[in-house]
């Protein structure tokens, strides 16, 4: 990633720059619609805000499984081409998202966050407090997991 004084969306900006200048045309094409999905995403709603690196890495993340999600759909389809460049823009995007967390460490979160769920309620919660284990445990996983595994790892200690 970056250090802790450049922004995420000042990296992208730097690193398209470069890829310019050395003319990498995928990774260029890459950066260009990363920082345009963030702009997109900073005049969302209301008013016009700066997002933060976590607001950034979500959608960067989003990105990354619509290409993800589009390679599969291109190979189905027996569009090898396609779903190629598609996972080579996926792995572009990557490179700026957090390490996903392995299974065992997302075992982990599960339990601390039931076990926080746990302290407020003053029970263990069960399967109808899923909700507020879920919104605790994604708290904890800051984007490096997807809904869908942190759901599972919740379900699977519920």
């Amino acid at each position: 990633m970056s250090d802790s004084t450049a922004s995420l969306k000042s990296t992208l900006r730097a690193d398209l720059t470069t890829s310019m200048k050395a003319k990498d045309a995928l990774r260029t094409q890459t950066l260009r619609m990363l920082i345009a999905a963030v702009q997109k995403e900073e005049v969302a709603g209301k008013e016009a805000r700066e997002l933060t690196d976590d607001e950034v890495v979500k959608v960067l993340a989003k990105e990354s499984k619509k290409r993800g999600e589009s390679a599969e759909i291109y190979t189905e389809n027996g569009r090898g081409e396609l779903a190629a460049k598609e996972r080579a823009e996926a792995q572009i995007i990557d490179e700026y998202l957090p390490t996903p967390l392995t299974d065992a460490e997302l075992a982990d979160i599960a339990d601390t966050a039931i076990a926080q769920v746990a302290e407020e309620l003053g029970e263990r919660p069960g399967v109808r407090q899923m909700g507020q284990v879920m919104k605790a445990a994604s708290a904890l996983a800051a984007g490096k997991a997807d809904g869908s595994r942190i759901s599972k790892a919740v379900k699977d200690r519920l």
